[in-house]
């Protein structure tokens, strides 16, 4: 049976809620992060903020520098989180299995309930109706044969957007003749890798297809060579948190890595990862866990108890501390993670809890302070565009000399 996959990405989805909440930001540039005069970085910003070059993860300051005359905001997360869930229900009524890549965007697998409309189109459609009429915002809408080309076609036409790619051969000649980067996945240093090679559009990835694997090796040149081809077989999952007893994020290097500078920098990006998940998925952990294996597949995993916590720069620092008590030789893998996980918040209310703005502070200014020393992309938006862009931006940072 061909598969009919839609994937919903609402437009600037936190700037868009306080748009509809407060009418006189309309037609105003809005930026959601932290005041001009503090330390942060840009959550979102909506559209008009970013003809001015303005975008996520992007340094405040900077934010300011390029759009001063923008309206800068906290963001009220307990409410996007009560919005999110309105959306998820609203997706959930259409979709045979839902997969969610963040609090404001999923993957929709509805091969077998399309049946009872007209055409995907109708289906697509309607959905995006009854987002806007129940919730007062707009999503862009993309439809696909696999969620590489439903992703695709959601950033088609954004914002407010809808497009369908129904197959392999449409895919293709979309993409064909444009630039390389339009892959999700392909960042600025992999670009300049391929065009080293007289890589420029997505054609040439296809018809010099040896040297890329020869480049990036067997796992991420396949990667790169199957977006290209429009072949993606992953399925749509749906996850339960109820079944979940740990959550973890690894990184194997394509070279083995002897700097454990730079090990502490992936382990902050993997940190990241871990708290979006825990938080998206309303879980709390209860042990920290380190991986490491060394060159010679030695692997060693250390363990760490801890009160409750979903905050990942706390999980970052101890997972340091555990970093810096091991032998220090070439590292292959590196992984972090959370077990003994639990929807029920259990800890004793101390000093350290009071804490929490300068934790997520601490998170954000590391994460800025990394894409500044590396020259990367680390925003939520582009860490959720593709399976394969964390371990392709991770390449790029070891590849700095």
């Amino acid at each position: 049976m061909k598969r009919v996959i839609i994937h919903v990405d609402m437009d600037a989805f936190f700037a868009s809620v306080e748009i509809r909440d407060n009418p006189k930001l309309k037609n105003r540039p809005v930026v959601i992060g932290a005041k001009p005069h503090e330390r942060g970085v840009v959550s979102t910003c909506n559209y008009i903020a970013r003809k001015y070059g303005v975008h996520s993860a992007m340094n405040i300051k900077e934010a300011y520098r390029l759009c001063p005359q923008a309206v800068f905001m906290h963001g009220d997360y307990e409410k996007y989180r009560r919005i999110s869930a309105e959306l998820h229900h609203i997706w959930e009524t259409y979709a045979d299995i839902t997969e969610y890549i963040a609090c404001d965007e999923g993957y929709l697998d509805v091969t077998r309930s399309v049946r009872n409309f007209h055409s995907p189109e109708e289906l697509g459609l309607l959905i995006k109706a009854r987002v806007k009429a129940e919730t007062g915002l707009t999503c862009s809408v993309g439809i696909g044969y696999s969620k590489s080309a439903a992703k695709m076609a959601s950033e088609e036409k954004k914002p407010d957007g809808f497009f369908v790619i129904p197959d392999r051969e449409s895919y293709c000649k979309l993409i064909s003749d444009r630039d390389i980067r339009v892959i999700f996945g392909i960042g600025k240093r992999t670009a300049e890798k391929l065009n080293g090679y007289g890589i420029y559009k997505v054609k040439d990835i296809i018809t010099k297809s040896k040297q890329v694997l020869e480049m990036f090796g067997p796992k991420h040149g396949s990667f790169i060579l199957n977006s290209a081809l429009g072949l993606d077989e992953r399925p749509v999952i749906h996850y339960d948190a109820a079944d979940a007893k740990s959550l973890s994020r690894e990184m194997t290097f394509q070279k083995d890595q002897r700097n454990f500078g730079f090990l502490q920098d992936v382990l902050l990006i993997l940190a990241r990862n871990v708290d979006e998940r825990l938080k998206k998925r309303g879980l709390y952990g209860r042990t920290v866990t380190f991986k490491i294996t060394y060159g010679d597949m030695k692997s060693i995993t250390r363990s760490q108890a801890c009160e409750s916590t979903n905050d990942g720069y706390e999980i970052y620092k101890m997972a340091v501390e555990l970093l810096r008590k091991i032998k220090r030789q070439p590292v292959r893998l590196i992984g972090l993670g959370m077990q003994n996980l639990s929807k029920d918040y259990i800890r004793q209310l101390s000093f350290a809890d009071l804490q929490d703005k300068k934790q997520a502070s601490g998170m954000e200014q590391g994460i800025g302070q990394l894409e500044q020393r590396y020259g990367v992309d680390l925003s939520l938006e582009k860490m959720h565009s593709a399976l394969g862009y964390l371990y392709q931006v991770v390449e790029e940072m070891a590849g700095r000399p």
